[in-house]
């Protein structure tokens, strides 16, 4: 598939890619790349404090502030909490959100992980770059893709861990070591969450799993901090591992 430039990181909610491939974001758009964020919900399930009304908005506004830190655009697809379906409806709005961004590469949760918004995620994206090129499948916007499928990464899970609490292993490692501290600025955009768990943990948790989940993957490579991802390689999705080569530039 040809290399257009694009790239689309999309996640359940507001943080969830500045944790898991935030540090690989960085360098590729060092590399010239342009980046995309994309969130289903706008993390509306939040706060214990405040309405999701409200906590929608701030978390939108966090997202973006985060996304600015290394000149990327982020939009929501306005999904909600707890209550993403894996149903035509949902899919025709992430194939409208692949078409209009029109990115080559694409990252995203791994079919397993800690919780249903993630896993439902997953299975979204993996049917939208499917389905994004075939001009009979409406969608809620955008334009069918004539550029094939783009090539599809999956991030590791949280904690690293599948459902019973075993390491996951990653196909690759992206050594993150250099843009870290960007990768963590970004990560504090989203002061809502930090401050919560600060407050209930006791502790900066917030960073703390962040550098944790990092430094193991880095150990894996023998690098100070390093993010996972395995590659989907179905039938007519792309094979060769373009996101490793486009990092090692």
């Amino acid at each position: 598939m040809e290399n257009n430039g694009r790239i689309l990181a999309l996640g359940a909610h507001p943080d969830d890619v500045e944790f898991m491939c935030a540090g690989t974001l960085i360098l590729l758009k060092k590399a010239g790349y342009e980046i995309t964020i994309v969130t289903m919900a706008p993390g509306d399930c939040g706060s214990v404090e405040l309405s999701a009304e409200k906590i929608s908005v701030i978390r939108k506004a966090e997202a973006a502030k985060a996304a600015e830190v290394i000149g990327a655009r982020y939009f929501c697809l306005e999904e909600r909490d707890l209550a993403m379906d894996y149903d035509t409806r949902t899919r025709r709005r992430v194939v409208s959100a692949v078409r209009e961004v029109d990115p080559f590469v694409i990252l995203t949760h791994p079919p397993v992980d800690y919780m249903v918004d993630h896993e439902v995620t997953s299975r979204l994206v993996r049917d939208a770059c499917f389905c994004a090129g075939i001009p009979n499948f409406a969608g809620t916007g955008g334009e069918p893709r004539t550029a094939g499928i783009p090539y599809l990464f999956y991030f590791d899970p949280v904690d690293l861990i599948d459902h019973s609490g075993n390491r996951v292993a990653a196909e690759f490692v992206v050594d993150i070591t250099k843009v870290f501290e960007a990768k963590n600025e970004m990560l504090k955009c989203h002061a809502s969450q930090r401050e919560w768990l600060l407050k209930h943990h006791g502790v900066d948790e917030y960073t703390e799993s962040q550098k944790r989940w990092s430094s193991i993957r880095g150990a894996d490579i023998g690098a100070e901090y390093g993010e996972g991802f395995r590659q989907y390689r179905g039938h007519a999705y792309p094979h060769d591992n373009v996101l490793l080569e486009m990092v090692q530039q």
